[in-house]
């Protein structure tokens, strides 16, 4: 541990995977935030997966040490402690969801023999395979690797319910921080040559950013999409293995020339804006960043009612989110947004409104800032 107090903070950081997903991309928001006033250490239980990588700001130096003991294998107490050991040299330990539990449990079992570091535990929300119904096992497991853990941060209302009543935490270690984003940077026109697919005179589309996983139901959304009139649009933007699927359900609806996948996008801020309605049909979400990013856009959004959503988007928007397990409520929401033009303004105005006041990124900085300053027990 950095003792110094002109030497900047050491932070490791312990994450599932680093690719460039929401968790991984709001870590960096904050690192790029906080700039040389800390020292980063990032870890993956994935190494493989490290495209957040590339957003991290060049001004910081950020280690990656490959040498850092496996994160991932039966959890004994070996392999805890080494990784416990591991720990030692930092002033604050980050870790990041279900895949870097393990870390957790270490620092919870041998914290007080080793004399290591706080720990933050961060929770963001659940594989595919917990998508439905949360394990009892890990369960378990998460209520006792988070017993010295100085605080854990959940973005959701759903989430930090699990937390109090699934996961015993004293109410007093739960902190709930919406994520945030730069809204300014979502208020400008988009470029009309921002992506492949070239958005025609008369054209209206529906456009999501979502990962082509299994569970962002995206297959759903196709469907939801096919009666909407000939001009209107469907733009997927993201990669995956679902690809093929996706074209083979459109190809089935006759409707494979209106429903386009781009690819992914390293800037939404110049590409969302383009959109005439936003659309997720995911099964599982907590506090899906694209919305936000949506309603920073001031556009409408039709969703399904999970995680936070339908208490995100403002009032007039939430006749538009849907029952989760309805398919036919969807495809009514998107239905009326497109036949009424004055309608998506007006909600997009207000929701436009509501990110702003409620999700934009300098609230959330400061209290991350404020929180990590206290475990490490001085100001940064």
């Amino acid at each position: 541990m950095s003792n110094a107090k002109s030497t900047p903070p050491k932070v490791l950081h312990v994450h599932s995977t680093f690719a460039a997903g929401g968790k991984e991309l709001r870590s960096v928001q904050l690192m790029n935030a906080f700039g040389k006033k800390l020292h980063h250490t990032i870890v993956s239980a994935m190494p493989e997966q490290m495209a957040a990588r590339e957003h991290i700001g060049k001004h910081l130096k950020v280690d990656f040490p490959k040498d850092f003991p496996s994160l991932t294998g039966f959890p004994s107490p070996g392999r805890l402690i080494e990784i416990a050991k591991a720990m030692k040299r930092y002033d604050l330990v980050l870790t990041y969801n279900w895949g870097a539990m393990d870390a957790t449990m270490a620092h919870g079992v041998f914290a007080q023999r080793l004399g290591l570091p706080p720990l933050i535990h961060h929770e963001d929300g659940f594989n595919e395979d917990e998508a439905g119904a949360l394990k009892k096992r890990r369960n378990y497991y998460r209520r006792a690797a988070l017993t010295k853990s100085t605080a854990l941060i959940v973005p959701s209302e759903r989430l930090e319910a699990i937390a109090l009543n699934r996961w015993g935490q004293p109410r007093a270690n739960v902190h709930r921080i919406p994520n945030g984003i730069n809204t300014k940077a979502f208020a400008g026109k988009p470029r009309p040559n921002a992506l492949r697919v070239i958005k025609r005179e008369g054209e209206r589309w529906v456009g999501t950013l979502a990962g082509l996983r299994p569970v962002k139901q995206l297959d759903q959304l196709v469907r939801a999409f096919a009666p909407l009139p000939e001009h209107w649009q469907l733009v997927i933007l993201g990669e995956g293995p679902e690809r093929d699927a996706i074209q083979v359900i459109a190809d089935s609806h006759e409707i494979s020339h209106r429903v386009h996948l781009p690819g992914a996008v390293p800037e939404p801020a110049k590409v969302i804006g383009m959109f005439d309605i936003f659309a997720l049909s995911s099964a599982s979400e907590q506090f899906p960043l694209s919305v936000v990013e949506a309603m920073a856009a001031g556009l409408p959004v039709a969703a399904p009612a999970v995680g936070d959503i339908a208490s995100m988007v403002a009032q007039s928007n939430r006749d538009f989110i849907a029952n989760t397990s309805d398919l036919k409520a969807l495809e009514k929401a998107l239905v009326n947004l497109a036949q009424d033009e004055g309608l998506r303004k007006s909600i997009g105005k207000d929701n436009r409104e509501r990110a702003c006041e409620r999700f934009d990124e300098a609230d959330m900085i400061e209290r991350y800032r404020k929180l990590y300053s206290r475990a490490i027990g001085r100001e940064f």
